[in-house]
């Protein structure tokens, strides 16, 4: 088995919470595939689309965003909206 940790990433994306009226997400890319950024996007926005950050469920769905994130070796940056040090 291959240690994920060890290869480089393949892409990044940004993940930046646009407030408590629908939508609440929107996730960017930095550089990558575009395929594969379009993917972790559609995969992502289903988790979150109807999530205020302090919904109890956000939480959950955040650490299965961060996981599937590894597996896929894409490097995140979450904006949620909140004073530095808060996110």
């Amino acid at each position: 088995m291959t240690d994920l940790a060890s290869e480089p990433p393949r892409a990044h994306a940004r993940i930046v919470y646009l407030g408590p009226v629908s939508p609440h997400w929107e996730v960017y890319g930095g550089y990558g595939e575009r395929t594969v950024l379009e993917e972790f996007r559609a995969r992502v926005l289903a988790r979150l689309v109807l999530l205020p950050r302090d919904d109890p469920q956000f939480r959950r769905n955040r650490e299965r965003i961060v996981r599937d994130a590894e597996r896929e070796r894409i490097t995140l940056e979450w904006d949620l909206g909140l004073p530095d040090g808060d996110d």
